[in-house]
């Protein structure tokens, strides 16, 4: 965090860096076919500094809010410190989001100005851009077709860069950050300079303690959405801060692989569902039992283990995280007996993803570790976490009565999460406080730690507990990819119901009674962003769930059996 010793804040480094290794490779961008443009450090600062003077001759407010709609690029990064240097704010949409959700953003912060970029879904999308609104195109977005709109290529060809070191206040607004909206209409996160570059430094304190204190050279895959905190902080904001990172994209999900494969990164971040995806994609490929096997030969296990973390493009990793969502112990254990240093965290966007980190040993499975430096957290009497950090927001934009409601009288952010600390002052996250439910017993029922448990499960992609009024709680879930399109085969069919009902057995002797699931039923359809059951970041959206599955309940609980195919 800042001290009364460094009050830099994030765009003095970059200015540093710019100076210091003009020609220090920084980004690299696919671009098609195989191919990759890289930006050194002096071009990728060119090309924001020319932005930065168009921004400023378009005379706009100070701290203006200016949206990127946009996949990952090395242009997001560049655009978003063009905007910090002409006196903006950045608002980043997630790529995926629906044309309303786009509308609303863009009007809730009042966008002056709107960058797009590379979108799949963009005519979509297109409808949700407000008549009248400044747009320009980055380089590899989709033709827009909206009147009036400018090429970022064709401006910065014709503009001269913004000279100098333009500075901002630490209370100056850097960013809003609209959460993705699990429950309800997004908010957008006030983050400010001080805040921003604060928790970037924690993160980057802990990663030098990692690497026993000497700094090394780091690569890393920037694929998560940038518009979510997550990504912001742990990738862009570290690499500008600390200026010997090497940030490559990816290109889509067909090369997404052969991306990972040419980064080799040094340090990978990604969130439960995609651990899942790739240990699957593995155990597709050699069975559980095999693998078993070789990793318990002393002779190959190492070796084995390398191999198969080669197959994943991680084999140079030394740190990797996960975080956005719980992971199962077992999950975190797979892993680290490949050799991966995979350990699990706990933040929010209100604390700009800064707050309890955890590490590779045993005692921490189960939990998200102990806060931070600079963060202090503690549990309030109803069992809610409620944590103050170096990243702590400034407030919601525009909803100054929710602020009030966000914080205790000293200062403390209530998170929402239910929490307790073990022996060893690791937090332990329990439920959310709205996500807990009543069946007909009365008693209340947290799903997030039995849906941990379901999704342990080879089988089990997502899961989602639920069961309001009901006689007892019940699962929906969703099963692994590669295992869907074998469900047509009586036998495979009847192998899965076998071990659903084991499952069930098995999740029903670690809960309390009134916690007891009464079923486990097969969705029918995976859920996803497009559908509108995931949000961006890959959480379940349990409202639209429930209300999607709510005409078949009764018929489920009617059946009586243990696993049921909706």
């Amino acid at each position: 965090m800042n001290t009364s010793t460094d009050q830099r804040l994030i765009l003095d480094h970059v200015y540093e860096h710019e100076a210091a290794q003009p020609d220090r490779v920084f980004l690299t961008q696919p671009v098609g076919g195989g191919a990759v443009v890289d930006y050194t450090w002096s071009q990728t600062l060119d090309q924001a500094r020319r932005m930065a003077t168009h921004i400023e001759s378009l005379n706009l407010p100070q701290g203006a809010c200016i949206a990127l709609l946009a996949k990952n690029s090395a242009h997001f990064f560049m655009a978003e410190l063009a905007v910090w240097m002409a006196g903006g704010t950045t608002v980043a949409i997630f790529p995926t989001e629906t044309a309303d959700n786009v509308r609303y953003v863009l009007k809730h912060c009042d966008a002056q100005l709107l960058f797009i970029g590379k979108l799949d879904t963009w005519a979509l999308q297109k409808s949700g851009i407000p008549e009248g609104l400044r747009c320009i195109t980055l380089p590899l977005a989709p033709d827009v077709d909206v009147p009036g709109c400018e090429d970022w290529d064709a401006i910065t060809a014709r503009t001269q860069p913004l000279p100098g070191r333009p500075q901002r206040k630490p209370d100056d607004l850097g960013m809003l950050l609209y959460t993705s909206g699990s429950t309800g209409q997004p908010k957008g996160v006030m983050q400010n300079f001080a805040s921003i570059t604060a928790a970037t430094q924690c993160i980057l304190a802990d990663q030098l303690r990692r690497d026993g204190g000497v700094a090394m050279d780091s690569r890393v895959v920037s694929y998560l959405p940038l518009a979510h905190c997550f990504e912001r902080a742990w990738v862009e904001c570290c690499a500008l801060i600390n200026g010997r990172v090497h940030v490559y994209f990816t290109e889509s999900l067909t090369t997404f692989m052969a991306d990972i494969q040419r980064a080799q990164p040094t340090w990978f971040i990604s969130v439960p569902r995609l651990w899942t995806k790739f240990q699957q994609g593995v155990l597709a490929k050699m069975p559980q039992a095999q693998l078993d096997a070789a990793l318990s030969n002393p002779a190959i296990a190492a070796a084995v283990g390398k191999k198969v973390l080669a197959g994943l493009g991680l084999d140079h990793v030394r740190r990797a995280g996960s975080g956005s969502a719980p992971m199962p112990a077992e999950l975190l254990r797979w892993y680290r007996r490949l050799g991966l240093e995979l350990y699990e965290g706990y933040a929010m966007t209100e604390d700009f993803a800064v707050s309890h980190t955890g590490d590779t040993s045993e005692e921490c499975l189960g939990t998200v570790g102990r806060p931070f430096p600079g963060v202090q957290a503690r549990i309030a009497a109803d069992g809610e976490v409620l944590v103050k950090a170096p990243g702590q927001m400034v407030g919601y934009y525009k909803q100054p009565e929710l602020n009030a409601e966000s914080f205790t009288p000293d200062g403390f952010f209530h998170t929402g999460d239910l929490g307790r600390c073990d022996v060893h002052g690791q937090l332990i996250i329990t439920g959310r406080k709205k996500e807990l439910f009543k069946t007909a017993k009365g008693k209340y029922v947290a799903p997030a730690p039995i849906e941990n448990r379901l999704n342990a499960h080879p089988m089990v992609e997502m899961s989602m507990v639920s069961g309001v009024g009901q006689p007892a709680a019940y699962a929906v879930l969703v099963l692994d990819e590669f295992l869907r399109p074998k469900l047509g085969d009586a036998a495979v069919r009847a192998q899965v119901e076998t071990e659903l009902a084991q499952l069930l057995q098995d999740a029903n002797a670690q809960v309390a009674s009134h916690e007891y699931l009464q079923m486990l039923v097969v969705a029918r359809t995976p859920w996803s962003m497009e559908a509108g059951t995931l949000t961006p970041t890959m959480k379940i959206k349990r409202a639209r769930i429930e209300a999607e599955v709510a005409g078949a309940v009764d018929d489920w609980y009617r059946t009586g059996a243990p696993v049921v195919w909706a």
